[in-house]
């Protein structure tokens, strides 16, 4: 068990609208004189139930996915105020993982036996699947229990034919088998730093816990140099790394003249490389880079002055542009501003895009054909998914990342857009997007 705590940081390496009168108690008990039926595991004719799995209760990094469980919870609220789903009021069943494997499978044999499907998972170690693939419905049959994650760190998880990644993968898993395999990247910061900056040269620094998560990194990192960013070195950091681990990178950083910097640990990675940075007077750096992990109010919190100029890009709106986006306004008065963050925006996209699915189910069979099998046989339709705008477009049923993005740099203690500079609008320009072949499956 503390073998696993230790692994907790490696992956980190992200109301304006009226309300609808909220569902009455007895919602979706009577139709126009028809009441509904409890068409499958976790739906009866009244509610539909839910389960967000989360690492959040842990001795090595407390609350960590605890974004998570708030935007669903959130999201149901929210759903229940327009009416429920499938004339049922929605109920949410939060499963802590706690940062384990073995709780991770107790998890997804518990919301196999409750619940109807699984929104919003943020748990690092889904590496056996069986349970979730061969899941059996009301009728006995191994269906599977659909899974729309945050988080898939491992390769079973991401190929996982019932789990559908709100904001895609980067492995095209039809290739799981070859050698090399193909991976998918976003390199739209990639291309504006080299526009804006010029030639770059510099550090990157991989989580050293998990083999997974490093993998999880490679194609990201690659694929940044082959756009141009030079490797003058490469580190692996453990995510429990106190500050003094960075000295070396540091000094890396001041002896290469490096211009860019990069970690793709978890926020304060990003604090610690920071501050070390300052202390080992390596000043030359022009791009300081991190993705959605960093966008959350600590990294400003613990950073304070040492993270001016900090970039941040993250594949959705950022909190800034509320007035701009009524559901990304809804996802902060509903899940609430102090309790967001980048991976809440995540969980919350994946309750809109089951929504969609049901809606889509519901449409084509009516309140009582909601099953698994029929939400399981939509959900891969569901193409070009945005969240109502609050996130970029994405082929979330074919597992394909968005091209979309937001720049965001840190001035004076708050994030500030940078890039496009329009409040409520991506840079979704197609060359945002790579392939490259790596051979990361063991």
């Amino acid at each position: 068990m503390r073998k696993q705590w230790k692994h907790w940081l490696v992956f980190l390496v992200v109301l304006a609208a009226s309300p609808a009168a909220a569902v009455s108690a007895d919602a979706g008990a009577d139709r126009g004189g028809a009441t509904l039926s409890a068409s499958d595991i976790g739906v009866s004719p009244t509610e539909i139930r839910i389960a967000v799995l989360a690492d959040v209760d842990n001795p090595a990094a407390p609350g960590v996915f605890q974004g998570s469980v708030d935007a669903v919870k959130g999201w149901a609220r929210f759903m229940n105020r327009q009416g429920g789903l499938a004339g049922r009021k929605v109920v949410v069943d939060f499963i802590d993982t706690r940062l384990s494997a073995d709780e991770a499978r107790n998890a997804i044999i518990r919301a196999c036996q409750e619940d109807f499907a699984i929104v919003g998972t943020s748990a690092l170690f889904v590496n056996n699947v069986d349970d979730l693939v061969g899941c059996r419905d009301k009728a006995g049959n191994p269906t599977g229990l659909p899974d729309f994650p945050v988080t898939t760190t491992e390769i079973v998880h991401q190929c996982s034919p019932v789990s559908f990644a709100v904001m895609g993968q980067s492995l095209d898993c039809s290739t799981r088998d070859d050698a090399p395999q193909t991976y998918r990247t976003v390199l739209g910061p990639t291309r504006y730093y080299l526009e804006r900056f010029g030639d770059l040269h510099g550090v990157f620094i991989y989580p050293s816990d998990l083999q997974a998560a490093k993998d999880a990194q490679i194609p990201l990192f690659r694929g940044e140099q082959e756009a141009g960013i030079t490797a003058d070195r490469e580190f692996d950091l453990s995510g429990l790394a106190i500050q003094s681990a960075y000295t070396p990178v540091a000094q890396h950083l001041k002896e290469s003249g490096s211009t860019y910097a990069r970690s793709g640990l978890a926020f304060n990675s990003t604090v610690a490389l920071r501050k070390e940075a300052r202390l080992q007077g390596a000043s030359t750096v022009k791009v300081w880079d991190c993705g959605l992990q960093c966008y959350d109010r600590r990294l400003l919190e613990q950073g304070g002055a040492d993270l001016e100029g900090q970039f941040v890009y993250v594949p959705f709106l950022p909190f800034e542009d509320a007035k701009a986006n009524k559901m990304l306004a809804n996802y902060l008065k509903f899940t609430g501003r102090d309790k967001a963050d980048g991976f809440g925006v995540s969980a919350w996209s994946a309750g809109i895009f089951f929504r969609d699915v049901v809606e889509r189910v519901v449409k084509e069979g009516g309140e009582d054909a909601l099953t698994r099998a029929a939400v399981l046989a939509a959900a891969p339709e569901v193409n070009g998914f945005d969240a109502d705008g609050m996130i970029g477009k994405t082929d979330v049923g074919e597992r394909i990342p968005t091209p979309c993005y937001v720049l965001m740099q840190v001035k004076d203690g708050e994030f500030v857009r940078v890039h496009p500079r329009k409040i409520g609008t991506f840079d979704c320009d197609p060359r945002n997007a790579m392939s490259l072949e790596l051979d990361l499956v063991r």
